[in-house]
C-alpha cells in the first residue's frame, strides 16, 4: 500500500522540473523528460569570447537568504564578494541594477546625467503611483502604459523647465524609461527549438491505461513522446514555458484542459526579451562604465512608436551591460524586447552585427568606431519548446489566473485518482512570476504536494 510504486514524470529539466526531482520523495519511480539536448531550461550559459555567458536569466532578483537562488550561488561560491555585504542585501531596486551608467543621445552625444535622472525620477513616481490601482475595480487607465502616457502628457509643459529643446531631450528619455520598463516584464508595447532530448508529444489523462508485466494494474496517465516512447504514470508534474503552452496545449493534453485553466493560459501575458552579445578587441567604453544606455533623441512617449520593424526594430534596444571580468573579453550585452526582439530573431548575425557596427557609430558620433569581432544572440521566440522569455501579468489578467494555471488536475479533490497534472514554472508562481526563484520554489511546491499524498495510507491492494 502507501506510495509503493507511484510512478511520477516530470516534464522538462529547467530550474522547477529539477527542483521538483530533487524534492520528491516516498515515489517509486521518477522519469525526467526533456525536449532539448541539454538542462536548465531557459537558463542556457554558451562559451563566447574567451570566457561564458549567460543567454537566459540574468539577474538574481532578492539577495537575501529567503532566496533559494541566491542560497545556492553562495554555497557554490558563484557571487563575489559584494554580494553578501549587508547593505546590498537590502538595496531596493525595484528590477533596475544601480550599475554606474553613461547615456549615449541619437545625435551621438553623451547626455547630461541631470536630464536623465530627472526623467527616471519622474518615471519611477508615476510607476510606483500605478500601485495604488492594483485590483481596484475601475482602475483610471486600461494598463500600465495607458496610464504612464497620459500622465506625462499633462506634465509636458513643465517638462525641461519649458524650453523646447530640453523638453523633447526630456520626453526622448522618458520613452526609453518605457522600454526599460517592458524589457523588464518581458512585455509587449503594443496591444496584446530544441533537438537531441526526449520531447513530449502528448499527455493522455483520466485513462485506464495497462501494460504486460508483473504489475499488471491501470495508470490513469500515458505520456506520448514524439519519437514513438510512450511511459505510464500515476502523476505528471508539466514545467514547460508558459509560451509553449499557448500555442500547443489543445493538443498537449488529452482530453483538453478544462475551460478555466485554458483560459488562464490565453489571458496571461508571455513576452520575449533577448540579449546581443558583442565583442570587440578593445573597449571604447571607461573602465568604470558598467552600463551604456540609449536614448533616441526623436522619440516621444506620446507618439506610437513605427510599424517599420524592418528600419527601426534597432530602437528597441534599451542599450548595453558591460559584461565582468575584462579578462575574459570585452563584451557587452544588449537588451531588447517585444515584438522588434522577435524581427531581431529573424535576421541573420551578420545582419544584426552591421545595424549594430551602424547604432554604435551613430551614438558614439565616431564613424570609424571597429566594428565588433563576434556576435552571439538569443532567441528565445523562435525556440519551439520556450516560444518566449517569461510570463507577465498582461491586461485583462490578473494574479487569480496564475492560480488557476497552479491548479492540479482533475478539478474534483474527492476524485479516486487524485493528483494526475500538477503544474510548475515560473508563470505558476503568484509572487515570483518571471524568476528563477519563483520557478525553484513552485518545483518544490509540486513536489510537497505528492510527498503529503505519498505519505497519506492509499487504498489497500486487492489480493
Amino acid at each position: 500500500g502507501g506510495g509503493g510504486g507511484r510512478r511520477v514524470a516530470v516534464v522538462g529539466a529547467g530550474l522547477a522540473g529539477l527542483g521538483a526531482a530533487q524534492r520528491l520523495r516516498g515515489h517509486g519511480s521518477l522519469r525526467l523528460l526533456e525536449a532539448a539536448a541539454r538542462v536548465g531550461g531557459r537558463v542556457c550559459t554558451r562559451p563566447f569570447a574567451s570566457g561564458l555567458v549567460e543567454m537566459g536569466a540574468h539577474w538574481i532578483h532578492g539577495p537575501s537568504p529567503g532566496n533559494p537562488v541566491f542560497c545556492l550561488a553562495t554555497r557554490y561560491g558563484l557571487l563575489g564578494p559584494e554580494a553578501a555585504r549587508e547593505e546590498n542585501q537590502q538595496a531596493e531596486a525595484g528590477g533596475h541594477p544601480p550599475l554606474p551608467s553613461v547615456t549615449y543621445g541619437s545625435s551621438g552625444r553623451v547626455l547630461s546625467p541631470q536630464v536623465v535622472s530627472e526623467a527616471r525620477d519622474l518615471f519611477n513616481t508615476l510607476l510606483a503611483s500605478t500601485r495604488a490601482f492594483c485590483g481596484s475595480k475601475e482602475p483610471p487607465a486600461p494598463s500600465v502604459g495607458q496610464y504612464l502616457r497620459t500622465e506625462i502628457a499633462r506634465r509636458v509643459p513643465s517638462l525641461g523647465r519649458g524650453e523646447e529643446d530640453a523638453q523633447r531631450l526630456q520626453l526622448a528619455a522618458l520613452a526609453a524609461c518605457l522600454k526599460l520598463e517592458c524589457c523588464i516584464s518581458g512585455t509587449h508595447t503594443r496591444g496584446s527549438g530544441g533537438e537531441g532530448g526526449r520531447a513530449v508529444r502528448t499527455i493522455w489523462w483520466q485513462g485506464s491505461f495497462r501494460e504486460e508485466g508483473d504489475e499488471a494494474r491501470d495508470f490513469p496517465i500515458r505520456v506520448e513522446c514524439e519519437d514513438g516512447d510512450t511511459f505510464l504514470a500515476d502523476h505528471v508534474i508539466v514545467t514547460v514555458p508558459l509560451g509553449f503552452l499557448k500555442e500547443r496545449h489543445q493538443d498537449f493534453f488529452q482530453p483538453p484542459l478544462p475551460k478555466r485553466k485554458a483560459e488562464a493560459i490565453r489571458h496571461l501575458g508571455f513576452g520575449t526579451n533577448n540579449k546581443i552579445f558583442l565583442e570587440f578587441e578593445q573597449p571604447f567604453w571607461e573602465p568604470q562604465q558598467q552600463l551604456l544606455e540609449v536614448v533616441w533623441e526623436d522619440e516621444s512617449p506620446l507618439e506610437e512608436p513605427s510599424a517599420n520593424l524592418e528600419a527601426n526594430w534597432f530602437k528597441k534596444l534599451i542599450g548595453f551591460v558591460v559584461l565582468q571580468p575584462p579578462e575574459h573579453g570585452h563584451v557587452l550585452c544588449g537588451f531588447i524586447a517585444g515584438e522588434e526582439s522577435e524581427y531581431m530573431e529573424t535576421l541573420s548575425d551578420a545582419e544584426v552585427l552591421s545595424t549594430m557596427t551602424r547604432v554604435l557609430r551613430t551614438l558614439t558620433g565616431n564613424p570609424r568606431l571597429p566594428a565588433p569581432r563576434s556576435v552571439l544572440r538569443s532567441r528565445w521566440h523562435s525556440a519551439s519548446y520556450t516560444r518566449g522569455s517569461y510570463s507577465y501579468v498582461a491586461v485583462g489578467s490578473s494574479g487569480d489566473d496564475i492560480d488557476v494555471l497552479a491548479q492540479p488536475l482533475p478539478e474534483d479533490p474527492k476524485d479516486p485518482r487524485p493528483l494526475q497534472l500538477l503544474f510548475a514554472g515560473e508563470a505558476t508562481h503568484r509572487t515570483f512570476y518571471s524568476t528563477t526563484h519563483g520557478a525553484l520554489l513552485s518545483g518544490w511546491r509540486e513536489a510537497e504536494r505528492l510527498n503529503q499524498l505519498f505519505k497519506a495510507p492509499g487504498p489497500t491492494p486487492q489480493l
